[in-house]
């Protein structure tokens, strides 16, 4: 039995207390720190969640860019431009929604389509960060039942579009299955229906199914809902009050341009593209975005280094004549200045979007900490897009200003039918 003098001054009762307090402050301690650890949402850096936000009001700090859309009255779309935290450039132009005569405001949603590819990346890679799983996973330690033609992918393969899965565009009954509402396990499922293409890691062929597949991945080692997931580890840390999956009550109409005019394009089905292209954000939702991921305040410096390398084979060949892009994780790095007149030089990592009546560019330019964001309700602007998200950053990093496509053309609207996302 443990015994306190009297003479010591403290009362074996009192001692006792004061033990039952300190063995109380402990074990709450440990609760506490034990809640902390849990958490999906702590972020490389704590300090995410105090991102300042610029104030959304327009902006016109780039006069030529101002002129340049004057002279493009057709666009319609919003485009930003930041220097770090100082925004250079904010505006809209166009209808949001013709048939209700709703036109767009600067913080109106549009769908991001295969701006969305690096989100599900990110969630990788935080997961990776985590201790949760790891890039180098074969793909069958976490999808059950998996084809045995799958033994050799790897996550690497999903988010790098090496995996030789075929791509949801390029089977079968494509038309039925882009209109029809669906869920991951259905995709999956779906993807596992099909021989591959090549051997794993040897070709590199645009894929939207490897993303969803990643997605299906985030969902089994987070434990949660894939938009679950997304929302508590990046979306609410950042702020990112108006990113989302599905519907939202004031998203921009997707448009096409036929000969018979202007055409809504309502039937967006992000369904089929979950972790591919189903997210919507605005112009200043994806600049904070932008922010967090190039800032680094998401990902772990080798998580991050990890997503803007260039992990295409060896022997890749350039595309359609063009410099050779670096394959990131969710992302491309080349120098689109090349691809404008006056051209002009500076790495830029981005990534477009195309899918049920919109266009985007988001980039980032490294050097100069530039972020240009051009997000278009019209899936046939494709030119507009491009040339003006050149001619925002050349003008931001105060080089000559572009005024055409290299090819030699202005940009203009196509009337063509749509084309599959990118």
């Amino acid at each position: 039995m443990f015994h306190v003098p009297r003479r010591a001054g403290n009362h074996p009762r009192r001692l006792a207390a004061v033990l039952i307090v300190m063995l109380c402050g402990v074990l709450a301690l440990a609760a506490w720190t034990g809640v902390r650890t849990a958490e999906p949402t702590a972020l490389a850096h704590p300090a995410v969640a105090e991102l300042k936000r610029p104030p959304v009001v327009a902006v016109n700090d780039l006069p030529q860019l101002s002129a340049s859309l004057a002279n493009h009255q057709r666009f319609m779309g919003g485009i930003l431009v930041a220097r770090g935290d100082q925004v250079l450039f904010r505006w809209v132009q166009g209808p949001a929604n013709a048939d209700e005569d709703r036109p767009l405001a600067l913080d109106t949603p549009f769908r991001l389509a295969s701006v969305s590819k690096q989100f599900t990346a990110v969630v990788i890679l935080k997961l990776q960060d985590e201790g949760r799983l790891t890039i180098s996973d074969p793909v069958c330690k976490w999808i059950q039942p998996c084809p045995a033609a799958w033994a050799n992918i790897r996550i690497h393969h999903l988010l790098t579009h090496t995996s030789g899965i075929p791509d949801l565009m390029a089977r079968p009954a494509w038309g039925l299955r882009r209109v029809t509402p669906t869920n991951l396990a259905e995709l999956t499922a779906d993807s596992a229906r099909y021989p591959l293409q090549f051997e794993p890691g040897t070709k590199v062929r645009y894929n939207n199914a490897g993303f969803n597949l990643a997605a299906a991945i985030v969902e089994k080692a987070s434990g949660m809902p894939f938009e679950t997931y997304l929302r508590t580890a990046l979306f609410e840390p950042l702020g990112l009050t108006q990113t989302g999956l599905g519907e939202v009550p004031n998203l921009a109409m997707g448009y096409a341009n036929f000969p018979s005019g202007l055409a809504a394009q309502p039937q967006a089905n992000v369904s089929v593209v979950t972790g591919a292209g189903a997210l919507y954000s605005t112009l200043d939702d994806m600049l904070a975005w932008q922010r967090g991921l190039h800032g680094g305040r998401i990902l772990s410096p080798y998580g991050y280094a990890q997503m803007i390398a260039d992990h295409s084979p060896p022997d890749t060949p350039d595309e359609r004549g063009r410099p050779h892009r670096a394959w990131g994780y969710g992302i491309f790095a080349n120098r689109l200045g090349r691809q404008v007149q006056p051209a002009f030089e500076a790495p830029q990592i981005y990534h477009t979007g195309s899918w049920s009546g919109f266009r985007n560019l988001v980039i980032h330019q490294p050097e100069e900490d530039i972020t240009v964001i051009v997000l278009s309700n019209n899936y046939h602007q494709r030119d507009e897009v491009f040339l003006l998200a050149q001619q925002a950053l050349a003008e931001a990093l105060g080089r000559p200003f572009p005024t055409t496509l290299s090819r030699g053309s202005p940009a203009r609207p196509a009337e063509v039918t749509p084309a599959p996302q990118d």
